[in-house]
């Protein structure tokens, strides 16, 4: 195991420690970190994919609004 050490506003603290007073703090503090990590790949990720559609979008010609209601036409039968 590894000690951190962070500053945290004195009314976080005592809130936390309050909070969680009968808990292992270092247990809930490492699930939180972990949370933190596991959201950011997300988002990563996330921004990652909007990118990849967006370029794909700027890479096909444009269809003509006519051309997609025949489609709909097409397709409802």
């Amino acid at each position: 195991m590894a000690t951190v050490n962070f500053s945290v506003p004195e009314e976080i603290k005592q809130a936390f420690n309050h909070t969680f007073a009968k808990e292992n703090k270092s247990a809930i503090l490492a699930k939180l970190m972990k949370q933190a990590v596991e959201e950011r790949k997300a988002k990563q990720q996330r921004a990652k994919a909007i990118d990849a559609i967006l370029d794909l979008r700027n890479k096909q010609k444009p269809i003509s609004a006519s051309k997609i209601d025949q489609a709909r036409q097409e397709l409802r039968g």
